[in-house]
């Protein structure tokens, strides 16, 4: 009994193994199974992912699509991926720095290019074509003066207006608010030994390029040197025999020009209050006179009708002929050309190189009086935009005249006009060419030959507007 249950017992204990055996063969098989599956599965979906790598790039991966390629791509490949991304960065960074070089290159080039240019007096910057009638109504008029402006100049930083007038006085004008800051009254005739200003008509007017000093110069044959700051009286030049009639200040330098009715100019120097030299040559009382910054200045001889440059080393001059009738304004653009205005309504363009005009305008502000006894308006006065193709002149047929040297600068052309009452004495542009000031009168400056009654002594700021160009549209967007 004992032996045959024995046997019994270990049958059964083998069948049990065999069965486990079983069992352990199929879950291996079945988790074998698993894993191809997985591995199917995962294959399937790399191979959808890669299939529609197009419409990934146009939308975006999602979270799962990132997840599975951080699955693929190994820590090697994930390291080239990345340098890869980091010297494109760099080159691209690289190549705008290059870009960013390079414009402020040019910028720089073109820069010294019109340094050099404006040193030889060469400069030609093509600014008028830009240029668009004001709007009236922005125009401003001061009132201050009770007689009529003869003459004005602006503080080298465009805030400040200098005016001055045949009552003698002096005004220094704000030119944002339009106020005056300061007025330098003027004396009656005789009292000049105990009068500190002007005692009769200021006919000129300069300021030096830093704003040190402004100069005055009147019908008593006097000028005045000032502190434009604060408008204390400094200097009085003597040595004219007629009324001062023009002056300037050499461009940087405090060496002053006068011109006078005494058909001399004069050569100043301020720092040290002194007197250096007379030239003479005209033969008639000089009108106007203008400078930059050669040590030169050009004149304007009234009824000679000559322009002169004057070249003080060289102790040389140049003559001038053109105009048919009394020259009574001149005008520098450059140290090459020059603009001129005579009482025969006649504005000529000039270069130092040829004795004749390069263009003469005839009649250039139309004529005035009774059919029969018709005569041009005179040019009262010049002014030119520094370094540029723009100019204007003033007359007293109630507008101001802008004009655009032409192609060569052997051309003038009408740009537009600008309505103006009275008589246009003196223009002068901003150095920034933003606006146009003009000093308006009753009467010429030089005389009494006539009056308008319906004109108003005093300043006209005339804003000047601008077309814009590609760059400012840019910018301001």
């Amino acid at each position: 009994m004992w032996i045959r249950g024995s046997g019994m017992a270990t049958s059964g204990s083998f069948l049990i193994r065999k069965k486990k055996a079983a069992e352990g063969r199929g879950r291996k098989r079945k988790a074998e199974g698993d894993e191809d599956k997985a591995h199917k599965k995962l294959t399937r979906k790399l191979n959808e992912e890669i299939s529609s790598d197009s419409e990934t790039e146009s939308v975006g991966h999602n979270k799962k699509d990132v997840e599975v390629l951080e699955i693929e791509e190994t820590a090697q490949e994930k390291k080239l991926r990345l340098a890869k991304l980091y010297l494109e960065q760099l080159r691209r960074e690289e190549e705008e720095k290059v870009e960013e070089e390079q414009f402020e290159s040019d910028l720089i080039g073109g820069r010294l290019e019109e340094e050099v240019l404006e040193q030889k007096g060469k400069l030609k910057r093509l600014l008028a074509k830009d240029y668009l009638p004001p709007d009236v109504s922005e125009i401003r008029l001061l009132r201050g003066h009770q007689l009529p402006v003869t003459c004005l100049v602006l503080s080298p930083d465009d805030k400040y207006i200098f005016s001055a007038s045949k009552d003698c006085s002096i005004i220094k004008w704000d030119v944002t608010c339009g106020k005056k800051v300061h007025t330098i009254h003027g004396g009656r005739k005789g009292t000049e030994d105990r009068h500190v200003g002007h005692t009769m008509h200021i006919l000129s007017m300069a300021i030096s390029s830093d704003g040190k000093y402004l100069a005055t110069g009147d019908r008593n044959k006097l000028i005045l040197i000032w502190d434009p700051a604060t408008c204390q009286h400094l200097y009085t030049f003597k040595g004219h025999k007629d009324a001062v009639s023009g002056l300037s200040f050499r461009k940087g330098t405090h060496q002053l020009y006068s011109a006078s009715h005494d058909r001399s100019v004069k050569v100043w120097n301020v720092d040290q209050n002194a007197y250096v030299e007379t030239l003479f040559g005209h033969q008639d009382a000089i009108t106007g006179l203008d400078s930059l910054s050669r040590e030169r200045c050009v004149t304007a001889g009234g009824r000679d009708r000559t322009v002169r440059v004057w070249k003080i080393v060289e102790e040389a001059q140049l003559v001038f002929h053109g105009h048919e009738s009394s020259i009574d304004c001149i005008q520098l653009i450059n140290e090459e050309y020059m603009i001129s205005g005579a009482d025969d309504g006649s504005l000529a363009l000039w270069t130092v190189t040829k004795k004749k005009p390069l263009v003469t305008v005839r009649k250039a502000h139309g004529i005035h009086g009774d059919p029969g006894i018709q005569q041009p308006n005179w040019i009262t006065s010049v002014a030119a935009l520094l370094n540029s193709d723009l100019v204007a002149s003033g007359s007293q047929d109630s507008k101001i005249r802008l004009w655009k040297c032409g192609e060569g600068f052997k051309t003038l052309e009408p740009l537009f006009d600008i309505p103006m009452v009275g008589f246009v004495n003196c223009l002068k542009f901003s150095n920034s060419g933003d606006f146009l000031v003009a000093g308006v009168g009753q009467e010429h400056r030089l005389g009494r030959w006539w009056r308008l009654k319906e004109a108003k002594n005093g300043i006209c700021i005339i804003p000047l507007k601008k077309t814009q160009t590609k760059e400012q549209s840019g910018d301001s967007k």
